[in-house]
Formats: structure tokens, C-alpha cells, sequence
């Protein structure tokens, strides 16, 4: 398995090729023992919604990590979809669910990790 800075980083670049909008990668693993990292990211439409969830499940089975749980299905038209990778929980919202919950905000006790694309 690859390193998890490495992880989060090539996984924000899949994301990033199917147009997601507003990554952002918080780590958590100073203030809480449920995770690492969250990715948090958005998507435009329920199509763009589960081209983001197909790629962070394909890209994430191919670095040796597997859901340990998922929430949400965008063929439910999910406005919310949470992956449980351990380490990394990816967050995928609609723009107004990702204002309403607003987690970065929620977590703000986390550090903004500046992954390049």
C-alpha cells in the first residue's frame, strides 16, 4: 500500500479529472481517532456525483484500500455520499449540501493539507 500522503494526493487528482469542485483535504489525526484525513469535494449534478464516486472507489481499490463503509448512492440521487476508507473518509456533496453541513467549519480544529494537483 502506498503511503497515505501519496493516497490523498493521487486521489485528489482523479478527482480533479472528473471536474470536481472545492477539494480539500483536512487532516484530522491531531484532534480525532476516527480517521487521518477527510477529502471533501463537490460535484455539479447527480452524473458528475457518481463519476466521483465510481473514481474514488477505483482509485482507491488500486492503491490496497477498500470501503469500509458507504453512505449515500448517487443513483439514489444522494446529495451527500460519505466513504470510509479508515484513514481517509471522502466526503462527495452537492453544492447545497456542502454549504449547509459546511465541515470545514465543523472541523476546523483539523489542517488544511495543500495537495497540488
Amino acid at each position: 500500500m502506498k503511503d497515505l500522503n501519496e493516497i490523498v494526493k493521487g486521489l485528489q487528482e482523479a478527482l480533479d479529472s472528473k471536474k470536481a469542485e472545492d477539494i480539500k483535504v483536512i487532516s484530522i489525526r491531531e484532534i480525532s481517532d476516527i480517521a487521518d484525513y477527510f477529502v471533501i469535494a463537490t460535484a455539479n449534478n447527480i452524473h458528475q456525483m457518481e463519476a466521483l464516486q465510481d473514481i474514488t472507489d477505483e482509485y482507491m481499490v488500486k492503491s490496497g484500500l477498500t470501503a469500509r463503509n458507504i453512505e449515500g448512492h448517487a443513483r439514489d440521487r444522494s446529495n451527500w455520499i460519505l466513504m470510509d476508507y479508515g484513514d481517509i473518509i471522502v466526503h462527495l456533496f452537492d453544492r447545497e449540501a456542502r454549504e449547509f453541513y459546511n465541515l470545514e467549519h465543523l472541523w476546523k480544529g483539523g489542517a488544511a493539507v495543500a495537495v497540488e494537483p
